[in-house]
């Protein structure tokens, strides 16, 4: 696969997540689930026009300068590490979340080949498209965190990050 045609699956990808976040935040019921799918919506609105400058630069000079792809969500270690102390901290909380479970769902099955595609490209692009990648998987990775940490979080206690263990609005 080339640079080129890596770009533009790689809009596929990130067009389709894009999609997927912004009707969940539409259908879910909780106040808190509608911002944590806003909050993705919008990173994956920023991929996709990072996407699209780099596919106009390369279409353009034949070469990826350096820009830095930058994230509005925490690490993936400073997510996980936030829901560990919530979990230490909260007690269950009735009720249902079943639309946002199937939304969670679908998100993470998105995220997750979305990730397989970066790795691969990693793997098999010249230098000039792995670097490219690379910050991709990165924040790909936080991304899978915060969407594994809701389902856990429906699942096992019910609740939408009720504490402020950790800000999805800091980068």
């Amino acid at each position: 696969m080339t640079i080129e045609e890596a770009i533009k699956t790689s809009l596929e990808f990130e067009r389709k997540v894009h999609a997927l976040y912004e009707a969940a935040g539409k259908n879910a019921g909780d106040a808190t689930a509608k911002k944590v799918f806003a909050t993705l919506a919008q990173e994956e609105r920023g991929h996709v026009a990072y996407l699209e400058s780099r596919l106009a630069e390369w279409q353009k000079d034949g070469r990826l300068s350096p820009e830095n792809l930058r994230t509005v969500l925490p690490s993936a270690e400073r997510i996980r590490a936030g829901v560990g102390r919530m979990r230490a901290q909260v007690r269950k909380k009735a009720g249902s979340h079943d639309a946002e479970l199937a939304s969670l769902y679908q998100a993470l099955a998105a995220e997750d080949e979305t990730s397989a595609f970066y790795i691969r490209m990693v793997r098999e692009l010249p230098a000039e498209g792995q670097s490219l990648f690379s910050r991709f998987l990165e924040i790909e990775d936080g991304h899978g965190a915060i969407v594994q940490a809701e389902i856990d979080s429906v699942k096992h206690m019910g609740f939408w990050f009720d504490l402020k263990e950790f800000d999805l609005e800091v980068g």
